[in-house]
């Protein structure tokens, strides 16, 4: 995401919109495997629909957001922003996932 704040050529823009996609495909696979480790049967169904609600939610808010950003400061700044959100979430996820396995009592 920054590699694309950083770039003035559209090659270059390009190549860093293509890495993007290809991290985004593969960790798509992953996010669903571990709901799938961590929920039971019964209720994959459920989690990931919620899931899925709140990562659109997050695309339509983030991308407004983004807009309002570009508009107000540029397209860089946006990415930047972007950039540096994606990077708080990694580190509040490693922070509070613990060891990856959800509660028996939260799976049902």
């Amino acid at each position: 995401i920054a590699m694309a704040a950083t770039v003035d050529s559209f090659g270059y823009w390009l190549a860093a919109l293509l890495a993007l996609g290809a991290g985004t495909a593969l960790v798509y696979p992953t996010l669903i495997a571990a709901i799938g480790d961590a929920v039971t049967p019964h209720a994959r169904a459920t989690t990931l629909g919620v899931y899925r609600f709140w990562r659109d939610a997050g695309a339509m808010a983030g991308a407004l957001t983004g807009g309002v950003l570009a508009d107000l400061f540029g397209f860089g700044t946006a990415l930047y922003v972007v950039a540096l959100l994606t990077i708080a979430s990694g580190v509040f996820a490693a922070r509070t996932m613990g060891s990856g396995r959800a509660p028996k009592e939260i799976v049902g």
